[in-house]
Formats: structure tokens, C-alpha cells, sequence
């Protein structure tokens, strides 16, 4: 999202969870006036802004906005409704805290967050347990018709068409969640989740362990983010875009350890 703010006479776009300069624009209309700052935890953001502090290390960019709230000395001044939002960034960018989530600092500032009276249970039900009809439609036949599970390579699939999502009457976060469905299955270890928009192919991708899916992200799908999720896109036909990935499965076998030196 991108933040204007004014300072006096200065202005500053800060931007945020948006590594790439086209990202900003096209999503949220990102301009040339003010000085431009990103805070970021993806790895190899975009060399746009004037400022820019990205440390992957961090859980999320939620994190390190509490962090520097806490530097600033302005701990004080959070209340619950700014640490409701810090809490929920901090959990939907970690998986409910199932992955990149291990240092137990993380947790000491959920406690804090916990003490500005946030109810970190209802907003797990908000974002996790709440969803349409048409949702839960979408995801049963997501899991009969629409994934397909590769075993030699320890690898699922899941491809959804503007058509078919039209069918269920697909509104914006309707998927969400999708890619981590098939990492139930025993002896899946990467899941990979192709959606056709309206002007491009969206793909998610999801992996536990050691198998770097930033890695085929960035190799296959002009994407990134982290170890074990990330994201990218294609432009061309759904079909085009699956004969990628399974392309890309057997020059970067999930199953093969000596396949991850290859791409290290």
C-alpha cells in the first residue's frame, strides 16, 4: 500500500509490502511528486525510493513497523485499533504463524499488541473463518476437479479460469488460502496455485522445508519473496503457464536435494 504524508512543507510516499515500481503504480497509482520510502521485508526490492529499509530476517513488514514505532519512542501512542492492524499483517503474512515465524521475539510482540487489547482470536476468525457461500463452493471444487498432486516430485498443482471463477462469483480474497490446501496432503512438500485474471496469470506459491519456492518463483515466473512463500506472474494462456510449471518441476525437482544446488 502506499502512504502519503505530509511533513511541513515536504511530502513522502511511503510504500509498503511493494518492491517493484510498477507494482506501485499500477496498484495503487503511485506518482513522481514527494520523496519516496519503502519498508519491506521481500528480498531484492526494486531501487525506486529515496529510502529504502527491507530486512527478509523480519516475519513481515508489520513487524518492523512495530519495530520502528518502538524506536521512535511512540509506543505510547498505539492504540488498539493500529495494533489490530499490526497483529493481522503479522499473522496473514506468516501463515497464522506456521511459517517464517520461529523467533520467539515475534511473539513478545504479539504479547505487547495483546496489551493494547487487541483480541487476536476474533481477528483469526475474521480473516480465516468468515467467508461466503460461493467460497466454500469454490474450494470443494477446487479440491475434486482442480488439483492435481505429482508425486515423484512432492508437488501439487491448482488452476482456477476467469470462467470458473466467474461460476462462483469470485469477489477479490475469495482464494485466499488456496495454495497452502494441498501441503496437508503427506509427502506434498510444494504447492503451487495458478489463477487466470483479467490481464495477466497470478501464481502462488507455497512449500515447507528446505525447497526454496522464491527460488522457482523467480526462475519460471518472473517472481520472489520468501523460502517457503512467494509469488510471481505470467502473461499468456492458463495452459501456457502450467506447461511452465511442470517444465520447471523437472529442471527444479521439489524431490531432488542435488536440484536445489543447482539454483542456489
Amino acid at each position: 500500500m502506499i502512504l502519503p504524508v505530509n511533513l511541513g512543507q515536504d511530502s513522502y510516499d511511503i510504500t509498503l509490502e511493494r518492491g517493484a515500481l510498477k507494482y506501485a503504480v499500477e496498484a495503487f497509482g503511485l506518482k513522481n511528486e514527494g520523496r519516496k520510502v519503502m519498508i519491506d521485508h521481500h528480498l531484492n526490492p526494486a531501487d525506486f525510493c529515496r529510502v529504502t529499509m527491507s530486512y527478509p530476517e523480519m516475519s513481515s513488514t508489520s513487524e518492523m513497523i512495530f519495530r520502528f514505532i518502538c524506536r521512535m519512542g511512540m509506543f505510547d501512542l498505539l492504540n488498539r485499533d493500529a495494533a489490530a492492524c499490526i497483529y493481522t499483517g503479522m499473522m496473514t503474512d506468516t501463515g497464522s504463524f506456521t511459517y517464517n515465524s520461529n523467533k520467539p521475539e515475534i511473539y513478545t510482540i504479539v504479547s505487547e499488541l495483546i496489551k493494547k487489547g487487541i483480541d487476536k482470536d476474533l481477528i483469526y476468525r475474521k480473516v480465516n473463518q468468515v467467508y461466503s457461500e460461493c467460497r466454500l463452493r469454490m474450494m470443494g471444487y477446487v479440491l475434486y476437479e482442480k488439483m492435481r498432486v505429482y508425486p515423484e516430485q512432492q508437488a501439487a498443482l491448482i488452476t482456477l479460469s476467469k470462467e470458473e471463477l466467474d461460476r462462483f462469483q469470485y469477489q477479490t480474497g475469495d482464494t485466499e488460502g488456496f495454495v497452502n490446501l494441498p501441503l496437508s496432503i503427506e509427502n506434498v512438500s510444494f504447492s503451487v496455485f495458478i489463477r487466470e485474471d483479467s490481464d495477466y496469470i497470478k501464481v502462488s506459491l507455497r512449500s515447507v522445508g528446505d525447497f526454496p519456492c522464491n527460488q522457482f518463483a523467480s526462475t519460471y515466473f518472473n517472481g520472489g519473496g520468501h523460502k517457503n512463500a512467494s509469488g510471481g506472474e505470467f502473461y499468456g494462456s492458463l495452459s501456457e503457464a502450467v506447461a511452465v510449471f511442470e517444465k520447471g518441476l523437472q529442471e527444479f525437482n521439489p524431490n531432488k536435494s542435488e536440484d536445489l544446488g543447482k539454483h542456489a
